[in-house]
């Protein structure tokens, strides 16, 4: 049996060799205290990478929002988000649970934006029959989408001038800046979209490929909130170096490599394309959407399994999402798109 083509997401990724050596080697201290020597190291680097003043080393992306979330808004706040973010769709609604702070979600555009003019519509009065609108969080990528720098930097202006903080949730920053450098400095892209914010998480488990782990960045005094959150939040973590290390190797190897992650979602694309009622969604990055009508949606029901009896793993049903990643090579794309075809044409 071949070794399966896992699509799932960015998240599957196994750490490589030289990130597990790397790990090894790490000193390591007690981060709670704040002498974890690789800890202290990777906020460091994250943060001048993106041009803020310290980061915030977490578990998780889930917790990095929530952290970043409370430490902009307090009870009877609400933040604007996106229907279709992650940190309001698929982060079991943290920030009203336990910060007791309201989303106030708006429909996205089909560029993933989110309307201007949606935006400022949604910017409460102050009044005490509402909430007090505080934030505006975004996400880059979204669904593998880029946002465009020229919408980033209207809409954080509209926020300014309204008197809101900003957020980004840049679980896949980096992949957003390889794809807008085209080639060129995907270090300053990443700098660039980030310098619009007030704040910005960036997963380090996903494409860049370490295990574990994300980190926030802002000001100094916007961290100390957050690390109090954090530390509420069960994220203290002890002798985290060795976590740290690795995202510290995957930020000075594994960031440029994100492009061959999106030429591989693109030869997917290629490899599906003429399919009858399978409508295949150019990708921005390294996330492709499948949907599926007609005959094609009637037969979908058998598709994973199909799928999983060739060695391919995926999501979906009539909306299939496959997300490559430093674990899948070209073959194991063709792979893919062969098992998929041979389904539909069979």
């Amino acid at each position: 049996m071949n070794k399966p083509v896992d699509l799932r997401s960015d998240t599957v990724t196994q750490p490589t060799a030289a990130m597990r050596q790397a790990m090894l080697a790490a000193p390591l201290g007690d981060d709670v205290f704040g002498d974890d020597p690789s800890v202290n190291a990777l906020q460091e680097k994250i943060a001048a990478m993106l041009g803020f003043e310290a980061a915030l080393f977490v578990p998780t992306g889930t917790q990095s929002n929530l952290c970043g979330v409370l430490s902009h808004c307090g009870r009877g706040d609400e933040y604007i988000v996106g229907q279709m973010q992650h940190c309001y769709r698929w982060e079991g609604g943290g920030a009203a649970v336990f910060g007791s702070v309201q989303p106030q979600p708006l429909e996205h555009q089909p560029d993933g934006t989110l309307a201007l003019r949606d935006i400022e519509a949604a910017i409460k009065p102050d009044d005490p029959h509402f909430a007090r609108t505080r934030l505006l969080a975004l996400e880059n990528t979204l669904g593998g989408k880029v946002l465009p720098l020229s919408y980033l930097q209207e809409a954080t202006a509209l926020a300014r001038r309204k008197g809101l903080a900003t957020h980004l949730d840049g679980a896949r920053l980096f992949n957003a800046a390889v794809a807008q450098a085209k080639g060129g400095d995907s270090r300053q892209e990443a700098r660039r979209i980030a310098s619009l914010f007030d704040s910005v998480s960036v997963c380090f488990s996903k494409g860049l490929g370490a295990p574990v782990g994300s980190a926030l960045c802002g000001s100094r005094d916007f961290i100390a909130r957050a690390r109090r959150i954090r530390k509420m939040a069960g994220g203290g973590m002890r002798q985290a170096g060795m976590l740290a290390a690795a995202a510290t190797h995957a930020l000075d190897h594994h960031v440029d490599r994100l492009a061959e992650d999106h030429a591989l979602a693109h030869r997917l694309a290629q490899g599906l394309e003429g399919l009858p009622r399978v409508q295949v969604e150019r990708p921005d990055t390294n996330i492709l959407f499948v949907d599926l009508s007609g005959p094609a949606r009637d037969r979908a029901s058998g598709l994973l399994e199909h799928l999983a009896k060739n060695a391919v793993l995926a999501t979906g049903l009539y909306r299939l999402r496959f997300v490559t990643h430093l674990d899948v090579d070209a073959a194991g794309v063709d792979r893919a798109a062969a098992a998929i075809r041979s389904y539909f044409q069979g």
